[in-house]
């Protein structure tokens, strides 16, 4: 099929270049770019034979010029996220939480069969990759404290007997489809359940601008289908670990947030705003090993200031 058939969807974000665009049946998608998606379309070959819920790569070469295109099977017409905006409703709908469940519990399950074999400093370079902390540290200086590193090396501590394993890094609703999860291009070694373990938590950390919350009911669901999907592979359960978690992703959602424009008032906030979450849970697991979303305020209570609405 010609080039010119295909829709465009969307360019790729964050440092991947290219594009994604889908044949006029909807059925498959072609992503362009360069070295990043010629490994990403590697890795994708690479868990597909491990039995990930993942597109299976039909075509893939050069074009224009030394441009690299992968042709996926399409995993479903829509993302979670999309299901659940296009339904409006604040709490996400049961069955946008039970696809979720079913495509985790499938991932989970594959990634404890298969450990991916891992050295000694594997955790150490999960928590860099997987929380930017070279960014967020050059962009946050007073967060590179002696109390910071001490709860990060809590972490790795929590985590050193957890199987290490092939990982998305960018898991959560947007990239998770009816039938299987897409956008490898972050991917690494990480402890088993970091991935699918987060899914519906890092929500807060939009600030209340996702159009749906999560209720206290379908996150202890989710999560007892991911701790019944690790049991069913000889493997921990997941949601123990959820606060070690946490603390490596809010620094993920601290990364590349410090704006470089000083007039920006409102990306200068939602950094601000970053920062606070990220301090929230740091002491959360300081104090309790774990993390709670539930308590973080969302955006606009933050904005109001100490008067406002802000959980313990």
């Amino acid at each position: 099929m010609d080039k010119t058939d295909w829709q465009l969807v969307k360019r790729r974000t964050a440092d991947a270049e290219g594009a994604v665009f889908v044949s006029p049946d909807g059925r498959r998608y072609r992503r362009t770019g360069g070295a990043a998606l010629r490994q990403e379309a590697a890795f994708q070959q690479k868990v597909a034979a491990l039995d990930y819920p993942v597109a299976r790569v039909l075509a893939q070469g050069e074009q224009d010029g030394g441009g690299f295109f992968v042709e996926e099977e399409s995993l479903g017409p829509r993302s979670l996220h999309e299901m659940a905006v296009a339904d409006g409703g604040q709490e996400l709908p049961d069955a946008v939480v039970d696809q979720l469940a079913q495509v985790s519990a499938r991932l989970v399950y594959a990634q404890a069969q298969h450990p991916a074999g891992a050295d000694p400093g594997a955790l150490h370079r999960w928590v860099e990759q997987a929380g930017w902390t070279h960014n967020v540290f050059a962009e946050n200086p007073d967060f590179d404290t002696p109390r910071t590193h001490a709860v990060l090396q809590r972490v790795r501590d929590e985590l050193a007997a957890q199987r290490l394993v092939w990982g998305h890094l960018d898991y959560g609703l947007p990239n998770v489809l009816p039938d299987g999860v897409i956008d490898w291009q972050h991917h690494g070694v990480v402890p088993l359940g970091y991935d699918v373990a987060l899914a519906l938590e890092v929500i807060p950390f939009k600030g209340g601008a996702k159009g749906y919350t999560a209720s206290p009911a379908q996150r202890e669901r989710y999560l007892a289908a991911l701790d019944s999907a690790a049991l069913a592979a000889d493997a921990e359960p997941v949601s123990a670990h959820r606060g070690a978690f946490l603390v490596v992703k809010s620094l993920f959602f601290l990364a590349l947030m410090r704006p470089a424009d000083p007039t920006r008032l409102d990306k200068h906030q939602k950094w601000q705003y970053r920062r606070h979450l990220f301090l929230k849970g740091l002491e959360q697991y300081e104090r309790t090993g774990d993390v709670d979303t539930v308590l973080f305020p969302t955006l606009d209570q933050f904005a109001v200031g100490p008067g406002g609405s802000d959980g313990p």
